[in-house]
């Protein structure tokens, strides 16, 4: 048995062991009474107070109120104290310059992957254009694109929001915010010196592990010391009980380093051992560093502009353990039919199926704390996206457990159906519960209003129209590529002419995406630089109030 292979092994027994330690856990009551965990994220008596620092204005915020009040959902609407609200402010400026680093960088990496994204797009249909320069290859532009993606805009996404919400959940300030700045600035670095490596044609060949390592030592680091501001940060809690999304940020920024540490070293993996590496990592990193942020984020995010406690508190810690238990194998089902031993992709189809256990359980809390609440997201951006993307998340994980079976991946193996599906998780999911998210925090860290309204709703239509349009184009293109691969009474040129319109359809959707990241990046942009007008509203956390059938919500104290 080889290094890799055993290292596989001991992963998976590993999160056995994890898997035990959860039941065992449970049977001791170690987590509490499910009904005051659920209320952790909440003030005193703040359950039945909606929140939502984007609403266009205090009518916006009043008419989330009388949607959530129609609905049947009424609360305490008591006053926050003037010690939760100040405590509150201390926690979010806490992490002020960390956490708008993090942003800052992952927009402009927005904006730069958006723009190798396309051209790679087009190059599909039109290959002859921009073949002056060795840089503008697809060969170069796609792993830019996609480490761009996935190290640029992602991850330093979720660094932001994790930074943000950490003290939050923890009701402490954070603890080290300048290692934490010091840390994104590093991470940056990485990502840089990696994208002009692959640009430069140093790229490994290898699949969401393009950079050479000495530009993922950097990344490592820098994310190593945002992960030590956290964990410090949480040895400082005032918090009895850690919510579930600290149990899921924590998880994150502890299995991110050993991937790509584990995945990065080099000399150690060769051949097909590193081959089922490459896909062990590929999607782990997706699996157990985007997935357990992007959940963290909805975990928080949606009871919270709701006023509303999650569904079911118990159920979320089940998808944790069962997401830590059945992810960390799944990988392997991309090697079906490669010379692998037959078992490791029999364990991978299998875990990949029992994937539908964490994922049922996420979605059943997600629909049923918002459902009968759906009108809310008129008046919320938070909710509009995060929403959204919690429903991708649910879609995505079963069209994966779908797509492991050798059946199915007969089929779509090697197609254009595996693009649009990566698609799916990474951008119909996490992306879209990241400007959610941010759309909540700015406001709290900046001080300061979302300029324009319209410019929210621009950018949230431009996207998921844009989105819709390249998933669904390019998932029909795939199958059917796919399907005239297999007909062997069909030359294999046929299987990329049947795909042209398709790839025209992903142009397509692809370029409204970008015009919308445009949109977000202005729209960050005049945030940061504070233009617009003032509207010192609901933004500004201060004593609130909220009375039954009068005028709406009373915003009091010195910052209105």
């Amino acid at each position: 048995m080889s290094f890799t292979i055993g290292l596989l092994v001991v992963t998976f027994f590993a999160s056995l062991g994890g898997l035990g330690l959860f039941i065992w856990s449970m049977s001791n009551g170690l987590f509490g009474p499910e009904s005051a965990a659920s209320r952790v994220i909440f003030g005193a008596k703040e359950i039945g107070l909606a929140e939502e620092p984007a609403a266009a204005s205090v009518a916006g915020q009043n008419a989330l109120q009388e949607t959530m009040n129609r609905t049947g959902h009424t609360g305490e609407f008591s006053v926050l104290t003037v010690e939760e609200a100040n405590e509150r402010l201390i926690q979010d400026a806490s992490g002020r310059w960390p956490v708008l680093l993090c942003i800052g960088f992952a927009v402009a990496w927005l904006v730069i992957a958006s723009t190798f994204g396309l051209v790679a797009s087009i190059k599909l249909h039109v290959p002859d254009w921009l073949t002056g320069q060795a840089w503008l290859s697809f060969g170069r532009i796609r792993p830019a694109h996609l480490n761009s993606v996935a190290y640029g805009w992602c991850s330093m996404a979720a660094f932001g929001v994790a930074l943000w919400l950490m003290p939050r959940l923890l009701r402490t300030p954070l603890v080290g915010a300048k290692t934490a700045a010091a840390g994104a600035v590093l991470w940056g670095v990485g990502v840089s010196s990696g994208i002009i490596a692959v640009l430069a044609g140093r790229s490994t060949g290898l699949e969401w592990l393009e950079f050479p390592w000495q530009c993922d030592v950097p990344m490592v680091i820098g994310g190593t010391m945002m992960g030590v501001a956290l964990l410090r940060t949480l040895r400082n809690r005032t918090v009895e009980h850690l919510y579930v999304s600290v149990w899921y940020i924590a998880a994150g920024l502890i299995w991110l380093p050993i991937l790509i540490t584990v995945a990065n070293w080099p000399g150690i993996h060769h051949g097909v051992s590193q081959a089922a590496m490459n896909w062990w990592y590929g999607h782990n990193v997706l699996g157990l560093w985007f997935t357990p942020i992007g959940l963290a984020a909805i975990y928080y995010f949606i009871p919270k502009v709701l006023g509303k406690p999650i569904h079911s508190y118990n159920l979320s810690l089940v998808g944790f353990w069962t997401l830590a238990f059945f992810y960390s194998q799944v990988g392997g089902h991309h090697l079906i039919g490669g010379p692998v031993p037959g078992w490791i992709i029999s364990l991978s189809i299998v875990q990949s199926v029992m994937m539908i256990v964490p994922v049922t359980a996420v979605a059943i809390n997600q629909h049923r704390t918002s459902w009968g609440h759906l009108g809310a997201l008129r008046n919320s951006p938070t909710l509009r996206f995060t929403v959204l993307g919690g429903m991708m998340y649910t879609l995505a994980s079963v069209q994966g457990s779908i797509e492991s079976l050798r059946v199915v991946n007969t089929v779509t193996h090697f197609t254009h159906y595996t693009v649009a599906h990566a698609h799916l998780g990474l951008y119909g999911f996490f992306s879209m519960v990241m400007f959610g998210s941010i759309y909540f925090m700015l406001p709290r860290v900046l001080d300061w209003e979302w300029p324009s309204h319209k410019l929210i709703s621009l950018h949230f239509w431009l996207v998921m129209v844009g989105f819709g349009i390249y998933f669904i184009g390019l998932s029909i293109g795939g199958w059917l590529q796919g399907l005239a691969m297999l007909d062997a009474s069909k030359p294999f040129i046929e299987s990329v002419v049947i795909t042209k319109p398709y790839l025209l359809v992903r142009t397509l959707g692809g370029s409204l995406m970008t015009l919308g990241h445009l949109v977000f990046a202005l729209h960050v942009g005049l945030m940061l630089t504070r233009r617009g007008a003032v509207k010192r509203g609901p933004t500004l956390l201060r004593t609130r109030s909220y009375t039954p059938g009068s005028a709406g919500l009373a915003l009091g104290g010195s910052g209105t």
